[in-house]
């Protein structure tokens, strides 16, 4: 039986020093898949502590940050105090036919169910708005989550279901066009990430995995962090640092209507 995961705790200190792969390598998806334009309103779902807003930002867009964590958008609005952020849930966007444009980068494979999103994202966009993402995409960390199962596994302890989604690109699709959205591109690919440090994976796994490992007593956490590191170094340790299997899934739709 696989015991459920629990809210993923985020550092916006820690996710900018040691995590900022995240959205550095992202700078092209707010550039030339959005396209930002003078005066258009865009919302950015899932934006974190915010880098990739203020990006877009300098395009002369009027961008709202939005983001379920408190914590993420604190750290928004400290660092880019003109921009807008707002606290809210993906499943429960209030807004209706207000942005020209909305933009995703590495928040939706947080967001389980996925259709009820897809669904908010196009009700917020105006008729012929896009919508911009990049996402976990199928086999993302796969060497990350077997490393975990073997752990638990091995060490006598229940399963532990992981906290993402990470949709093929016909289910990337299939998702869209139920929500009314026209697919225009697609693109998987695999994206091999430094994890900076000695502890590298580790410091994923404890940040990124949080709420993923959070039903372990202290003492079993220890001992999977611990078995998870040996089995994934022979995999993803170089020589000289520690490469995570990252393989991503863009799209770029359109509203109907």
């Amino acid at each position: 039986m696989s015991t459920p995961p629990q809210a993923t705790t985020w550092d916006a200190t820690e996710y900018r020093t040691r995590h900022a792969f995240v959205f550095q390598s992202s700078q092209d998806l707010a550039n030339d898949w959005l396209s930002p334009q003078p005066g258009e309103r865009i919302l950015d779902l899932g934006c974190g502590s915010g880098e990739l807003s203020a990006l877009i930002a300098q395009s002369g867009a009027q961008v709202l940050g939005a983001d379920a964590s408190s914590a993420m958008i604190a750290a928004a609005r400290g660092t880019h105090p003109a921009l807008n952020f707002e606290v809210q849930n993906a499943h429960s966007l209030p807004y209706r036919s207000e942005f020209d444009a909305v933009f995703s980068n590495a928040a939706l494979h947080w967001m389980k169910p996925l259709d009820t999103v897809m669904q908010r994202v196009a009700a917020a966009l105006v008729p012929g708005g896009r919508f911009v993402l990049e996402m976990g995409g199928a086999g993302n960390v796969q060497t990350t989550l077997d490393a975990v199962q073997h752990s638990t596994r091995s060490l006598g302890l229940p399963d532990l279901t992981h906290p993402w989604v990470f949709p093929s690109t016909a289910q990337l699709a299939a998702l869209l066009e139920g929500a009314g959205l026209r697919v225009l591109r697609t693109h998987w690919f695999e994206r091999p990430s430094l994890l900076p440090g000695e502890d590298g994976f580790r410091a994923w796994l404890d940040s990124f995995g949080s709420g993923w490992l959070a039903p372990l007593s202290a003492e079993e956490r220890e001992a999977v962090l611990t078995r998870a590191a040996e089995y994934a170094r022979p995999r993803l340790w170089n020589g000289a640092a520690w490469v995570s299997d990252y393989c991503r899934l863009r799209a770029l739709a359109v509203k109907v209507g």
